[in-house]
């Protein structure tokens, strides 16, 4: 099994299936329009930009599980990332990442790989794990602890790494690059 075998839903309801990137070196994030790492998204679309001719795509999924911080329609959704951020990066339906209900490839993702604990040198670690410990004791498990949890999968459909909401876009460039 690799997420090659796993089926989405697009912004306008269909289903797509990631074997359709069969190929691609692959970057899938849960991503959210009113977070503190809602800035990632313009670094995400350099990653995009830097890297989609040479076989590489970022799969971005919407999600309201954490403190409602992803509001709207899927269409409001990806305007408000194309008009602050130019994302061009394909963006899918929201829905759930995490717990009972979350989509079956972030069940899978989270089965390959767990949670790989945040960067405390990134200026809102701190506070992240100050809300979560307060308020989101349920979110201290392996699922996605927060928005923009990244995983890099390789070619084949393989899920290689995880980064962390403090892990910056940046920081996964020579990642990208090897897989390349």
């Amino acid at each position: 099994m690799n997420v090659y075998d796993f089926t989405v839903k697009t912004k306008r309801g269909e289903d797509k299936s990631l074997a359709d990137y069969r190929g691609k070196v692959l970057l899938i994030v849960n991503t959210a329009t009113r977070c503190g790492f809602t800035v990632q998204l313009g670094d995400l679309q350099k990653l995009y930009d830097t890297y989609k001719d040479k076989g590489f795509e970022i799969l971005g999924f919407p999600s309201d599980q954490f403190a409602n911080q992803s509001p709207g329609s899927d269409d409001e959704i990806q305007q408000f990332c194309k008009l602050n951020y130019g994302v061009t990066f394909t963006m899918f339906a929201k829905g759930d990442v995490r717990g009972e209900t979350a989509h079956p490839l972030f069940k899978y993702l989270t089965a390959q790989i767990g949670f790989q604990g945040f960067d405390m040198s990134h200026p809102i670690a701190q506070l992240l794990v100050d809300t979560l410990n307060e308020d989101f004791h349920e979110y201290m498990d392996d699922y996605p602890r927060w928005n923009f949890t990244k995983y890099l999968i390789d070619r084949e459909g393989n899920v290689v790494a995880r980064f962390e909401p403090t892990t910056t876009p940046d920081k996964i460039a020579a990642d990208i690059e090897k897989l390349l």
